[in-house]
């Protein structure tokens, strides 16, 4: 079988690493994609005719398209936990098995939300950048963690995580979440619209799908305190931009810090990013060498039980593979 490494050099190198990719090349023959810029779809049925089996990062869509014209595709693995730019039902209807990677960037991506707490409280950014500008910084008065109630939107592996490292830090801890329920008697599920009302720090982790398309839109940023401060870890499609742009011009909200947007690969809006009272980062979130390791040597186990017709751990739509090997 044959393999084609959709990353590009950058992306394979920050996002799937040598150790990986050695461990690709054990098991098959791998192709990889040497140009600068992600493949499209016409680019990807180019590269992918003679390939058994597709791993891709999040950059390279799997649309509809591409399956029908790859009578040789077994799989497209996808070396992330967001499939939304796979056609998972074209896929089926041809096939082709749709794997992801389990979430490796928990501790990464909670660890970022308590950096964000303490910038936006005592700001870290905006005094550093005062210095290097050779500006005298003002010296505002700060608020601590402890004590402070912290909002998280989305009790799921990372929202129970960085639960526990609030709770550890003397927060109160409030949860929102339809689905989940905490089992701790100190951290507090409480409705959407009372979180907001509630919390010096609301952190958005919720899952980005249909429903929470613009979840927090203008009505969810006017519940919130004047001294509170938003910060989104989650997928730039649940914030209505030009509402939380609104919000941070007139002071509404104190302050705003983000991983993500709408921007290209779910960076940052940069209109937002500039403004004085928002801290923003370039979608890095999980960007640490656990973190990339654990999703991309996922993905080499699931290639090798691909390889040997079996089905792996990842599998979205076993039940309709049909190229399966030996099958």
């Amino acid at each position: 079988m044959k393999v084609l490494l959709a990353h590009t050099p950058q992306m394979r190198r920050d996002y799937y690493g040598e150790r990986s990719l050695n461990g690709l090349r054990a098991l098959t023959d791998v192709k990889l994609h040497e140009g600068e810029v992600a493949l499209d779809a016409a680019a990807l049925v180019e590269a992918a005719g003679d390939v058994d089996i597709i791993v891709a990062d999040r950059m390279t869509p799997g649309p509809g398209e591409i399956f029908p014209l790859l009578p040789k595709l077994r799989a497209f693995v996808r070396c992330a936990v967001d499939i939304r730019n796979i056609d998972v039902e074209a896929a089926s209807a041809a096939g082709v098995l749709v794997t992801q990677a389990s979430p490796g960037f928990i501790h990464s991506v909670a660890e970022l939300a308590v950096g964000f707490m303490v910038d936006l409280s005592r700001g870290v950014s905006r005094a550093t950048s005062d210095y290097h500008a050779g500006r005298v910084p003002d010296v505002m008065m700060g608020r601590q963690l402890a004590g402070s109630t912290i909002g998280i939107i989305g009790y799921g592996a990372i929202g129970r995580y960085l639960a526990g490292i609030a709770k550890v830090l003397g927060m109160n801890v409030l949860v929102a979440d339809p689905f989940a329920t905490p089992d701790d008697a100190a951290i507090r599920h409480a409705p959407l619209d009372d979180l907001l009302a509630q919390a010096d720090y609301v952190v958005c982790l919720a899952i980005a799908n249909a429903q929470t398309e613009n979840l927090i839109g203008q009505a969810a940023l006017a519940r919130m305190q004047p001294h509170a401060f938003f910060v989104n870890l989650s997928r730039g499609n649940l914030v209505d931009e030009v509402a939380l742009a609104a919000a941070l011009h007139e002071d509404r909200i104190a302050g705003a810090a983000m991983d993500v947007g709408r921007a290209p690969d779910q960076m940052p809006t940069p209109e937002l990013a500039k403004l004085p009272n928002v801290i923003a980062t370039p979608h890095v979130g999980g960007l640490t060498p656990q973190a990339i390791e654990h999703q991309s040597s996922e993905t080499v186990r699931q290639v090798a039980k691909i390889i040997a017709g079996e089905i792996p751990v990842g599998a979205v739509n076993a039940d309709r593979w049909t190229r399966r090997p030996g099958a």
